[in-house]
C-alpha cells in the first residue's frame, strides 16, 4: 500500500503530521516497522532530511539509534554529519537515542554468556551465501547432489544447535555493540571540532545517570573541556558520576593527573557543594536494590565516601554548604535510616546463625563421649580406637566442635558491637564473614562425623549406609545454594580489589 500511494504522488513523503510533525518515514520509524522504513528511506530524497528541511533527519537518525539500527544511521550521518547538531521534533538531539543495551556495560550476561560474547569474533563483512539442493533423479548416480545434501543437513543441523544454545543471540548482541561504537566514534569526530556543548551535555547526562560508561568515555575523549562545565542543577559531570554512583564513570577521572584529580574534588555547584557532598549523599535506590542486604549497602556508601576523599585536599572535608553542613554531617544525616536497617540485618542474622551454631556444639560435645562402639571395660579406650574410620570420625567431630564455637563468639561478638559508621566498612563485614565461613565448616565436618560413625557400626547393611551418607550431604548443599553467595559477595566486597579502576591509563 505504501508503494502504490509513493508511485501515485511522491509529495506525501514530504508532509508531515499537524499534531506531531512527524512525515511518514518518522512515523514508521517510531513505530518500529523497519520494513516500511527502508522502502521509504531508499525513495526519500537526501534533500528532505537536510538540517535546513527541519528536524526530520535528525528525527529519522534518533529513531535509528533508539531502534539500534546502527548500519543504517552510520550510512545517514556520512552523508549528512550536521545532523548531530539538529534537534528533533521532540526537542532531543540524535546523540540522546542511544540506550544502555546498545553497549557492552548495559547487559547482564551470565558467566557462560560472557565466554561465549569474548570468543565470538565479527567480521565487518558477512557473507550468507545459501545453497539451494534440488534432489531430482537417482541420488546414487549423483555423488555431487548427495554430498550437498550432507553439507546441507550438517549446515542446518548447526544452526539449530547455536540456536538452541543462544550462540545466535549473543552473536547478534555483540554485532550490534560493535556497530554501536563504530556510529557513536564517527558522531564523536563530528562534534569534536565544535565549540558549542548544548548537543551533548544533556545525552551526557543521561549516559551517566544510566551508566554508559562506553558513550561518557567516548565524548569525554571527544571533548575533554566538558568534564570542567557545570550546570545550576547537576555540577559538572564526575559530581553527577558520584551521585549516581556510577564507579566505572567516576574511575576515568585516573586518566587525568593527581593536579587534575584535585581541582576537581574542589570544584562546587551552585549550593556549594564539593565532591565529597555529592558521595555524602544517599545512593539512587536503583544502585542499592542490587546490593544484598543493607549492612553490606551501607559498606558500599562508606567505600564511596573514602574514595572521593583521596581526589580532594584534607580542608575539604571541613567545607560546608549553604546549609552549613560539612561533607561528613551531611553523611550521617543521609545515611541515618541506612545504619539502623544495617544493625537490625546484622543482628538478626546474627542471632539466627547464633542458634545454629549452638545446637552443633551441643551435639558435637555429646558426640565425642557417646563414641560409636563404646569403650573396652577394662581399658577405658574406644574399642574401634584403631580403625581409620574411627579417626576420621573424631577428627571430624573435634574440627565441628571448635569451628561452631568460633562461630558462636563471633557472631556474639556481632551482637554487642557498637554499630558506629565505620564499623560496616570493615570490622562487621569480617565477623560476619568469619562466622558464617566457620559455620559451614561445622556443618560439613559434623555430617563427615556421622557418616562416619554410621559407617562404622552398619558397614555390613549397604543398602543403608549409601542412602543415608548420600543424604547427609543435602544440609551442606542447601547451606551453600542459600548462604555461600551471600559469603562470596561480602568477601569480595570488602577485601576484593574493589568497584573501582585506578589502572586507568593517564591521558597524555
Amino acid at each position: 500500500m505504501v508503494e502504490c500511494m509513493v508511485r501515485k504522488s511522491k509529495k506525501i513523503l514530504s508532509i508531515p503530521t499537524k499534531k506531531d510533525n512527524m512525515t511518514p518515514i518518522l512515523l514508521a520509524s517510531l513505530n518500529e516497522r523497519w520494513d516500511v522504513v527502508d522502502y521509504l528511506y531508499s525513495v526519500t530524497p537526501l534533500q528532505d532530511l537536510m538540517p535546513e528541511k527541519g528536524p526530520y533527519g535528525a528525527g529519522l537518525l534518533f529513531y535509528y539509534i533508539l531502534g539500534m539500527k546502527f548500519g543504517i544511521a552510520l550510512e545517514l550521518i556520512q552523508r549528512c554529519p550536521q545532523l548531530v547538531f539538529t534537534k528533533t521534533n521532540i526537542g532531543a538531539f540524535p546523540l540522546e537515542g542511544f540506550m544502555p543495551s546498545a553497549f557492552q556495560s548495559g547487559i547482564r550476561l551470565k558467566l557462560w554468556q560472557r565466554w561465549i560474547y569474548n570468543c565470538i569474533h565479527i567480521e565487518r563483512a558477512i557473507s550468507d551465501i545459501r545453497v539451494s539442493v534440488q534432489n531430482e533423479g537417482n541420488e546414487e548416480s549423483n555423488p555431487t547432489k548427495i554430498t550437498w545434501s550432507v553439507v546441507g543437513f550438517l549446515q542446518g543441523l548447526k544452526s539449530n544447535l547455536l540456536e538452541l544454545l543462544g550462540i545466535n543471540r549473543i552473536r547478534e548482541i555483540k554485532q550490534a555493540h560493535i556497530q554501536s561504537l563504530e556510529l557513536l566514534h564517527h558522531m564523536c569526530e563530528v562534534i569534536k571540532h565544535t565549540h558549542g556543548y548544548d548537543h551533548v551535555f544533556p545525552a551526557t547526562f543521561r549516559a551517566i545517570e544510566r551508566g554508559m560508561v562506553e558513550f561518557t568515555d567516548s565524548v569525554l575523549q571527544a571533548r575533554p573541556d566538558l568534564m570542567w562545565i557545570s550546570t545550576k542543577i547537576q555540577g559538572n559531570l564526575i559530581h553527577f558520576a558520584i551521585e549516581c554512583r556510577q564507579e566505572k564513570i567516576y574511575s576515568l577521572i585516573y586518566r587525568l593527573d593527581k593536579r587534575k584529580r584535585t581541582l576537581i574534588g574542589l570544584s562546587a555547584d551552585m549550593s556549594n557543594n564539593f565532591a565529597l557532598h555529592m558521595a555524602g549523599m544517599l545512593s539512587p535506590r536503583a544502585k542499592l536494590d542490587n546490593i544484598s542486604g543493607a549492612a553490606l549497602q551501607m559498606q558500599r556508601e562508606l567505600q564511596w565516601f573514602k574514595e572521593v576523599e583521596t581526589i580532594g585536599l584534607p580542608r575539604v572535608k571541613e567545607c560546608t554548604n549553604r546549609e552549613g553542613m560539612t561533607p561528613h554531617e551531611l553523611f550521617t544525616k543521609n545515611h541515618k535510616e541506612m545504619v539502623k536497617e544495617g544493625e537490625r540485618w546484622m543482628k538478626e542474622t546474627a542471632t539466627s546463625c547464633t542458634v545454629v551454631g549452638a545446637l552443633i556444639i551441643t551435639i558435637m560435645f555429646a558426640a565425642a563421649f557417646t563414641i560409636p562402639g563404646g569403650n573396652n571395660g577394662e581399658t577405658g579406650f574406644p574399642i574401634f580406637l584403631y580403625k581409620k574410620l574411627f579417626m576420621a570420625f573424631i577428627v571430624a567431630d573435634a574440627m565441628s566442635l571448635f569451628s561452631s564455637t568460633t562461630s558462636v563468639l563471633m557472631f556474639l561478638g556481632i551482637l554487642t558491637s557498637r554499630y558506629a559508621e565505620e564499623d560496616f566498612l570493615k570490622s562487621l563485614p569480617t565477623k560476619m564473614i568469619i562466622g558464617l565461613s566457620t559455620l559451614f565448616i561445622s556443618i560439613a565436618t559434623m555430617m563427615v562425623a556421622f557418616s562416619s560413625a554410621l559407617f562404622i557400626m552398619i558397614h555390613e547393611q549397604s543398602w543403608i549406609v549409601i542412602p543415608t551418607i548420600f543424604l547427609a550431604s543435602v544440609p551442606v548443599t542447601l547451606f551453600i545454594w542459600m548462604q555461600f553467595p551471600l559469603l562470596v559477595e561480602m568477601y569480595v566486597s570488602t577485601y576484593g580489589r574493589g568497584i573501582f579502576n585506578r589502572k586507568v591509563k593517564s591521558r597524555a
